[in-house]
């Protein structure tokens, strides 16, 4: 399976926290409202600003084994840690993949994200504390991410005996209403190959961190 990168669709921050209006038909309650997963062609083109709801997909792939509209996520959860309870700690002297949380050895109370890829050093960095500051480690360099984080998991999805007719090169996360236009869209992944499937399982690993996470300052 080719490595997915995750965005935000604008308006789906938005209605994550509520929705853009008081009362928004499009607010998320991501563990209690039915949230899917579609694929996409590489002909879909999908536009993070101006995308809002089922209604703006386009190009959604086809095929035996492949449920139109996608797959609800199953085993949904969202859980909030303290910084100085994150499981994963900065190590001396290796690899960390854009996009990489973790927190000192030496908690601090600060989560460190990662902006440039690379080898950490063989020593502790002087870590800034102040959020959206930048710390060079070696070959990595950390962003202060915040105090405490958010983060939304789930089952990884999958579906079985397919055969697409077209390869997959997008996934998009929704809340499903059941109606295109009152469907939102929050998430869109975005492989970066074509994934193609014939007769077999096509699976998608969900990240290490969660679908989705967001820290507090």
């Amino acid at each position: 399976m080719a490595n997915c990168t995750y965005s935000w669709f604008s308006r789906g921050f938005a209605n994550e926290q509520g929705g853009e209006l008081l009362a928004d038909s499009f607010a998320i309650d991501y563990l209690s409202d039915t949230i899917k997963v579609a694929l996409l062609t590489a002909s879909a083109s999908p536009n993070l600003d101006t995308w809002k709801t089922w209604a703006d997909i386009t190009n959604e792939c086809s095929g035996a084994g492949y449920t139109t509209r996608g797959q609800a996520l199953a085993s949904k959860t969202l859980v909030v840690t303290a910084a100085n309870s994150w499981a994963t700690q900065r190590a001396n002297t290796t690899g960390y993949a854009l996009g990489d949380v973790v927190r000192p050895a030496s908690a601090n109370g600060y989560l460190y994200r990662c902006v440039v890829a690379g080898t950490s050093g063989g020593s502790l960095p002087s870590y800034s504390t102040v959020i959206g500051r930048e710390t060079a480690d070696g070959g990595v360099v950390w962003s202060t991410l915040g105090q405490a984080i958010c983060v939304w998991g789930a089952a990884n999805p999958s579906w079985a005996a397919t055969t697409l007719a077209a390869a997959a090169h997008y996934l998009v996360l929704y809340k499903d209403t059941g109606v295109d236009s009152t469907s939102p869209l929050i998430v869109l992944g975005t492989f970066d190959a074509d994934v193609p499937c014939s007769g077999g399982t096509f699976a998608v690993t969900l990240p290490a961190l969660g679908i989705a996470y967001k820290a507090r300052a």
